[in-house]
């Protein structure tokens, strides 16, 4: 029969149980990528399966179990598998945010998001540290997710389809139902605003760059490099300026980490490159002042960040998850309406108060830092990792994508595959890394492909 050969396992061989139980969490990581990408779960809690179990957490579950169930041929993931140097800011992160929505007597469900992107962070990690040929997974589902949403975006551009928002060049908004002549259409892609779509293209286009090593034939990796080129110039039809800027940090990064990352070795070498970079980052800073100001945006984020502080200086518990938007649309001038406060640390702050504000600091610390050592140490995923969360955080300082739960979904998978390259301590052990990746983002023409050295 052929479940008996299925079952039957030869000599070195994993059995059927085990390939299923191995195949579960990777299926798992994958609906969650996917779903980040296209949106094909409902997100409706009337929809939802029962309950609160909406069908990513009950992926997210499944995926879970399956790690730390005991099957006899594998080894089951430990504790140790899951931790990373994020527990810590993790955790206090969970507790501002319980607090702020339990004191406040605010509806839980923000939180219940809040606990389901913490899941699928452990989830990734617990991937990537138990089964180290998953990095070729993480870069097929990163230029999938890329084509997906890269081809809605084009298919907008060439097809005038309106989507309800417009732009006159790089620096104007217009209404779409204004005519006349330079009116173009900003690509939405997958999602309802272009700024999102930009935030998630910034966040995952370097990793698309990981299928290329996944492949052995020249066509077919040209055929990669095509997507990801498609992939950035469906970043520019959005016109969004903070998601040029993004991009444009990120590649920088990403051509610059294997030549200048081995020579950054030195800590005086280090302090030279803070003292050169901090300059250039409030240049950076004043070059997007300038064009948003041509744009009459920054105004409105001023608003917005005005608003905001006065709120976190009434409220130091915050007030509430998922609240920022409204409650800044009343306290700022005008009738303009606001979503969030533009800004991801100043919408911590006012939605879970100082301890929210260090914890989200500190996540962005750990892992911008752990990318770059991973970087140093000529680590692929270190260095698009280090590409990604350049451009994301950057794009943060005026914008708050993460607010959109798929962005942030994603946001917490490209923390994990980052983290989970880094031991969960700063000190070097003589243990070996659980995840071995591979050193170069292209493979070699002839020869065996290489594989990274311990971290």
């Amino acid at each position: 029969m052929a479940f008996d050969q299925s079952a039957t396992a030869g000599p070195g061989q994993p059995s059927a149980i085990v390939q299923t139980v191995r195949f579960v969490p990777l299926g798992a990581m994958a609906v969650v990528l996917l779903d980040s990408a296209t949106d094909f779960f409902p997100d409706d809690p009337v929809e939802s399966v029962v309950g609160v179990v909406t069908p990513t957490r009950l992926a997210l579950f499944l995926g879970l179990l399956a790690l730390v169930v005991p099957v006899r041929g594998r080894a089951r993931a430990r504790l140790r598998d899951f931790r990373t140097r994020l527990d810590l800011p993790v955790g206090l992160l969970v507790a501002a945010s319980a607090a702020a929505t339990y004191a406040g007597g605010h509806p839980t469900a923000p939180l219940r998001g809040l606990l389901t992107v913490i899941a699928c962070y452990y989830l990734v990690v617990g991937v990537r540290r138990t089964q180290p040929e998953s990095w070729r997974a993480v870069g097929i589902l990163a230029l999938t997710g890329v084509a997906v949403a890269a081809t809605s975006a084009f298919s907008q551009v060439t097809n005038e389809t309106p989507t309800g928002f417009c732009r006159t060049g790089l620096l104007t908004d217009v209404a779409c139902d204004a005519g006349g002549d330079g009116i173009l259409i900003r690509a939405t892609g997958t999602f309802a605003n272009p700024n999102l779509l930009a935030a998630f293209l910034v966040l995952l286009l370097p990793f698309a760059l990981l299928a290329t090593v996944c492949v052995d034939e020249r066509t077919a990796r040209t055929s990669v490099i095509v997507l990801v080129v498609i992939g950035y110039g469906a970043l520019l039809t959005t016109f969004s300026r903070a998601g040029y800027v993004a991009a444009a940090a990120g590649l920088l990064v990403l051509a610059g980490a294997y030549w200048l990352a081995p020579r950054l070795a030195d800590r005086a070498q280090r302090r030279l490159f803070i003292t050169l970079g901090t300059p250039a980052l409030l240049a950076a800073t004043g070059v997007i002042w300038a064009v948003s100001r041509a744009g009459d945006s920054l105004g409105v984020r001023g608003q917005a960040w005005e608003a905001a502080l006065g709120l976190a200086a009434d409220n130091p518990l915050g007030v509430g998850l998922g609240r920022s938007g409204a409650v800044i649309s009343a306290a700022a001038p005008g009738d303009r309406v606001f979503v969030h406060a533009h800004n991801l640390w100043l919408n911590w702050l006012v939605e879970a108060g100082p301890l929210a504000l260090l914890a989200v600091t500190a996540v962005a610390v750990i892992a911008w830092s752990s990318a770059a050592r991973a970087a140093r140490a000529k680590s692929a995923i270190g260095t698009v990792g280090l590409a990604s969360l350049t451009g994301f955080f950057l794009a943060s300082m005026l914008d708050h994508p993460a607010n959109l739960d798929r962005v942030d979904m994603l946001f917490w998978c490209v923390l994990a595959v980052v983290m989970a390259e880094a031991p969960a301590g700063w000190r070097p052990r003589p243990d070996p890394a659980p995840a071995p990746v591979p050193t170069q983002l292209r493979r070699p023409r002839h020869g065996a492909q290489r594989v990274g050295a311990p971290m």
